[in-house]
């Protein structure tokens, strides 16, 4: 019998945890978690993580088991995860994989190029001159280090833009000579369901869901890990905006509403780069929910 992977996309508060969760217990399988800040131990409430209750009901993995300080990659996901499927289709026929981290999804489901995982002393100096500098200056040397990825790359996406220098710099290599695009093929069936309701619906859930988090306890946990804040970690929505209000830059309610607008940006981004997937099976969460009421 063939082994499928059931892999459960979409954007952020759309759902997923709770949809994974029933698919998991009608096959009787094992969760694997795509969500890259749900692997870190001292995040549960900003990233939403799986609850004591809801791993009780089926075994997850990939969630908190890295430390805020330790390095991890989409790379070094894609080894892990199928290390793990080798292991668990041996007694499953079925296993879900769900998250919203697109780069962890496309690792496992396609393969991610082989990109030397970059050296702090070369990391620090990059985000250095990015903040010193702006983006100006390091697009024109990414423009003549890697012509061909500046045609290419979001210019606007400083991320991006900073990776492809850190590994000119470290390499003496174009970003572009790593990039094959070439798709890997896994040892089982891959079958994508995308979940996704109407936009004001979702944003209404996106900040309710923040408010929430608030009521939970979000603030404090944002204390405890703020001397981490240097990690890459923590360079996520909820957190950034949370220290900028301890430090002193902006009211709690500024904040929250930063939390709740560049939520909505991401869950954007994550659609746009989901629907960009033929293989994707979309489900309209509203319309299902609807149908199991009438």
């Amino acid at each position: 019998m063939t082994k499928t992977l059931k892999v459960i996309v979409g954007p952020t508060g759309v759902g997923k945890t709770a949809y994974a969760l029933q698919v998991a217990e009608r096959y009787g399988c094992p969760i694997l978690n795509a969500d890259s800040r749900q692997l870190y131990r001292d995040l549960p409430i900003g990233t939403v993580a799986p609850t004591a209750e809801e791993m009780a009901r089926v075994p997850h993995y990939f969630v908190g088991t890295l430390g805020l300080e330790e390095p991890y990659s989409a790379a070094q996901y894609e080894q892990d995860a199928l290390k793990l499927l080798g292991e668990l289709f041996n007694h499953h026929d079925v296993c879900v994989l769900s998250g919203g981290s697109m780069l962890y999804v496309d690792a496992v489901c396609q393969g991610i190029d082989d990109i030397p995982t970059i050296q702090p002393e070369t990391r620090a100096l990059l985000h250095a001159r990015y903040e010193q500098e702006g983006l100006a200056p390091l697009l024109a040397e990414l423009r003549l280090l890697d012509p061909d990825y500046y045609r290419q790359c979001d210019l606007r996406n400083h991320k991006r833009v900073v990776h492809a220098l850190e590994v000119c710099y470290q390499t003496g290599r174009t970003f572009t000579s790593f990039r094959t695009g070439r798709k890997a093929e896994r040892p089982f069936h891959i079958e994508k369901i995308g979940l996704w309701r109407e936009r004001p619906i979702l944003f209404q859930r996106i900040g309710d869901r923040v408010d929430d988090m608030m009521r939970q306890g979000l603030l404090d946990e944002v204390r405890r890990v703020m001397p981490y804040r240097h990690c890459n970690s923590l360079n996520t929505v909820g957190y950034k905006e949370l220290f900028q209000y301890l430090d002193g830059d902006c009211t709690l309610d500024f904040a929250l509403e930063r939390i709740k607008r560049n939520t909505r940006v991401y869950a954007k981004k994550q659609l746009t780069w989901f629907k960009r997937d033929a293989e994707v099976q979309w489900v309209n969460l509203d319309e299902l929910q609807s149908q199991a009421g009438d």
